[in-house]
Protein backbone atom coordinates (compact mmCIF):
# COMPACT_ATOMS: atom_id res chain seq x y z
CA UNK A 1 0.00 0.00 0.00
CA UNK A 2 1.39 3.09 -0.89
CA UNK A 3 0.55 6.74 1.35
CA UNK A 4 -1.52 8.74 -0.26
CA UNK A 5 0.24 11.75 -2.07
CA UNK A 6 -2.21 14.09 0.02
CA UNK A 7 -0.85 13.44 3.38
CA UNK A 8 1.79 15.23 5.19
CA UNK A 9 5.44 13.87 5.40
CA UNK A 10 5.11 12.92 9.34
CA UNK A 11 1.98 10.73 7.99
CA UNK A 12 3.51 8.88 5.39
CA UNK A 13 6.92 8.78 7.70
CA UNK A 14 4.59 7.18 10.27
CA UNK A 15 2.60 4.93 7.51
CA UNK A 16 6.23 3.26 6.76
CA UNK A 17 7.35 3.13 10.64
CA UNK A 18 4.46 1.23 11.12
CA UNK A 19 4.67 -1.13 8.06
CA UNK A 20 8.43 -2.02 8.88
CA UNK A 21 7.04 -2.55 12.50
CA UNK A 22 5.08 -4.88 11.70
CA UNK A 23 6.96 -6.62 9.01
CA UNK A 24 9.69 -7.16 11.98
CA UNK A 25 7.86 -8.07 14.50
CA UNK A 26 6.34 -10.75 12.37
CA UNK A 27 9.98 -11.99 11.17
CA UNK A 28 10.72 -12.00 15.25
CA UNK A 29 7.67 -14.15 16.52
CA UNK A 30 8.60 -16.64 13.67
CA UNK A 31 12.00 -16.44 14.75
CA UNK A 32 10.75 -17.02 17.99
CA UNK A 33 8.91 -19.48 17.44
CA UNK A 34 11.60 -21.68 15.80
CA UNK A 35 14.37 -21.86 18.53
CA UNK A 36 15.40 -25.64 19.72
CA UNK A 37 15.36 -23.95 23.35
CA UNK A 38 12.36 -21.61 24.17
CA UNK A 39 13.97 -19.09 25.92
CA UNK A 40 10.65 -17.23 25.07
CA UNK A 41 7.64 -16.71 27.60
CA UNK A 42 4.03 -16.75 25.39
CA UNK A 43 3.90 -12.99 26.74
CA UNK A 44 6.56 -12.24 24.54
CA UNK A 45 4.98 -14.01 21.73
CA UNK A 46 1.72 -12.37 22.15
CA UNK A 47 3.42 -8.65 22.58
CA UNK A 48 5.31 -9.33 19.15
CA UNK A 49 1.41 -10.22 17.55
CA UNK A 50 -0.01 -7.18 19.70
CA UNK A 51 2.52 -4.88 18.27
CA UNK A 52 2.03 -5.99 14.39
CA UNK A 53 -1.70 -6.02 14.56
CA UNK A 54 -1.56 -2.67 16.22
CA UNK A 55 1.16 -1.34 13.68
CA UNK A 56 -0.97 -2.90 10.75
CA UNK A 57 -4.22 -1.15 12.23
CA UNK A 58 -2.53 2.26 12.45
CA UNK A 59 -1.02 2.20 9.03
CA UNK A 60 -4.49 1.45 7.44
CA UNK A 61 -6.22 3.99 9.41
CA UNK A 62 -3.89 6.88 8.71
CA UNK A 63 -3.71 5.74 4.89
CA UNK A 64 -7.52 5.96 4.53
CA UNK A 65 -7.78 8.75 6.33
CA UNK A 66 -9.86 7.78 8.91
CA UNK A 67 -10.11 10.39 11.50
CA UNK A 68 -9.92 8.29 15.06
CA UNK A 69 -6.02 7.19 13.57
CA UNK A 70 -4.35 9.28 16.44
CA UNK A 71 -6.03 7.37 18.85
CA UNK A 72 -4.70 3.99 17.16
CA UNK A 73 -1.25 5.59 16.96
CA UNK A 74 -1.54 6.36 20.80
CA UNK A 75 -2.27 2.10 21.63
CA UNK A 76 0.86 1.46 18.53
CA UNK A 77 2.70 3.80 20.78
CA UNK A 78 2.19 1.99 23.69
CA UNK A 79 2.40 -1.75 22.22
CA UNK A 80 5.87 -0.72 20.59
CA UNK A 81 7.16 0.70 23.39
CA UNK A 82 6.22 -2.50 25.36
CA UNK A 83 7.54 -4.68 23.02
CA UNK A 84 10.99 -2.74 22.55
CA UNK A 85 11.70 -3.29 25.94
CA UNK A 86 10.71 -6.91 25.80
CA UNK A 87 13.15 -7.30 23.12
CA UNK A 88 15.77 -5.81 24.78
CA UNK A 89 15.97 -7.95 26.91
CA UNK A 90 17.91 -10.31 24.65
CA UNK A 91 20.32 -7.78 23.48
CA UNK A 92 22.65 -10.20 22.28
CA UNK A 93 20.77 -11.77 19.74
CA UNK A 94 20.79 -9.46 16.72
CA UNK A 95 17.44 -10.33 15.18
CA UNK A 96 15.58 -9.20 18.99
CA UNK A 97 18.00 -6.20 18.82
CA UNK A 98 16.83 -4.93 15.48
CA UNK A 99 13.20 -5.40 16.60
CA UNK A 100 13.76 -3.42 19.49
CA UNK A 101 15.42 -0.82 17.32
CA UNK A 102 12.26 -0.94 14.47
CA UNK A 103 9.90 -0.76 17.53
CA UNK A 104 11.44 2.21 19.34
CA UNK A 105 11.72 4.42 15.80
CA UNK A 106 7.80 3.10 15.44
CA UNK A 107 6.78 4.17 18.86
CA UNK A 108 8.67 8.12 18.43
CA UNK A 109 6.54 8.12 15.30
CA UNK A 110 3.31 7.13 16.45
CA UNK A 111 3.90 9.66 19.73
CA UNK A 112 4.14 12.47 17.35
CA UNK A 113 0.87 11.25 15.76
CA UNK A 114 -0.86 10.76 18.83
CA UNK A 115 0.05 13.79 20.33
CA UNK A 116 -2.11 15.50 17.84
CA UNK A 117 -5.15 13.91 19.80
CA UNK A 118 -4.34 15.74 22.72
CA UNK A 119 -3.65 19.23 20.82
CA UNK A 120 -6.88 18.57 18.83
CA UNK A 121 -8.70 16.91 21.87
CA UNK A 122 -7.98 20.55 23.61
CA UNK A 123 -8.42 22.88 20.84
CA UNK A 124 -12.10 21.21 21.55
CA UNK A 125 -12.30 21.61 25.07
CA UNK A 126 -12.50 18.06 25.83
CA UNK A 127 -10.33 16.61 27.93
CA UNK A 128 -7.86 14.35 26.88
Amino acid sequence: MIPNPSQDSDTAKCIKACFTCSRTCLETLQYCLHQKISKFTGKQLAILQFCADSCQTSAGLMMAEISIHHQSCELTFELCARCAEECERYQDDTIMARCAEECHRCADSCRGMAGMTVKMSSERGISP
